[in-house]
C-alpha cells in the first residue's frame, strides 16, 4: 500500500506526510513550510509541497471518511468565501448542533444548483443521517433548493426548514477554523486545487474535533494518519 501512494517519489515518506500535515492543520504558507524544513536540513521547494498537498489530501479525506462518528440530524448549514483566482468563491459547510462537521462542497457558484449538489454530497457521507430539521441563513436560493429536494423525495418531506439567525452561530463560529487557515493562502489558483485543498483542511479539523473515534480511543493523530496511508514504523 505505502509502495503505491509513495512510489517514485524522492523524498522519505515521513517528510511527505509532515508536510502535508502540518499544512493542512496549522496557518502555514508553504514558503513558511520551506523555512521549517531548512532549519531540519531538507531542502524542498515550496511548489513541491504544494503538489504533495493536492495528491495527497484527497487521499487521506476518502481513508478518514470511513473511521467518522454518525452525526446527529440537527443541521446547521451555511456558505462563507474563499477566493480562486482572485474572484469571490463559495464553501458551503455544514455541522450538527454538537459542533460535528456534516459536510462541506466548494462552488464557484453561490446558487440554487449548489446548494442542492452540498446537500446531495453530504446526504450519501456514511456518517450522515437524513436531517430532522436543516436551520440556515435566509438566503432563498438554498430554500428552493431544499423545498425542490424535498418535492424529489431527496431530503424528507418532514425535515424542518428554519432561517433562525442565532442558532447557526455554530456553523459561522466553526467557519473561523477554516478562515484562519486559508488566510495565508492568499486565494487559490483553481477550483481543483481549492477542492483538493479544503477537502484536507476540513478533515484535519474533523479530526481535531474528536469526530474519528479511533484517534480519541486508541492511537494518536499521527499514527493514525500513518496508517491509514499504509505506513509502518
Amino acid at each position: 500500500m505505502t509502495q503505491n501512494l509513495f512510489k517514485w517519489k524522492h523524498f522519505q515518506t515521513e517528510i511527505i506526510t509532515l508536510c502535508v500535515r502540518w499544512y493542512l492543520k496549522y496557518p502555514l504558507s508553504y514558503r513558511m513550510l520551506v523555512e521549517i524544513m531548512q532549519e531540519r536540513g531538507i531542502i524542498v521547494t515550496h511548489t513541491t509541497i504544494m503538489r504533495w498537498v493536492s495528491e495527497y489530501s484527497p487521499i487521506i479525506e476518502e481513508k478518514v471518511r470511513k473511521h467518522l462518528k454518525s452525526t446527529n440530524d440537527s443541521w446547521r448549514m451555511d456558505e462563507t468565501y474563499i477566493k480562486i483566482k482572485g474572484k469571490n468563491a463559495y464553501l458551503y459547510r455544514a455541522v450538527d448542533s454538537d459542533g460535528n462537521t456534516i459536510d462541506f462542497y466548494v462552488s464557484e457558484l453561490r446558487d440554487k444548483n449548489a446548494a442542492k449538489t452540498f446537500f446531495k454530497k453530504a446526504l450519501k457521507a456514511n456518517h450522515n443521517n437524513q436531517p430532522r430539521v436543516i436551520t440556515t441563513d435566509q438566503y432563498a436560493a438554498t430554500e428552493f433548493a431544499i423545498y425542490e429536494m424535498q418535492t424529489d423525495g431527496v431530503i424528507s418531506e418532514k425535515t424542518e426548514l428554519r432561517k433562525i439567525k442565532y442558532l447557526n452561530n455554530i456553523i459561522e463560529q466553526d467557519h473561523r477554523f477554516i478562515k484562519r487557515k486559508v488566510k495565508p493562502m492568499l486565494g487559490f489558483r483553481s477550483l481543483s486545487s481549492a477542492k483538493n485543498t479544503i477537502c484536507g483542511i476540513e478533515v484535519m479539523h474533523m479530526i481535531k474535533k474528536g469526530q474519528v473515534g479511533k484517534i480519541q480511543c486508541v492511537i494518536s493523530e499521527v499514527q493514525f494518519i500513518n496508517e491509514i496511508l499504509g505506513i509502518t514504523a
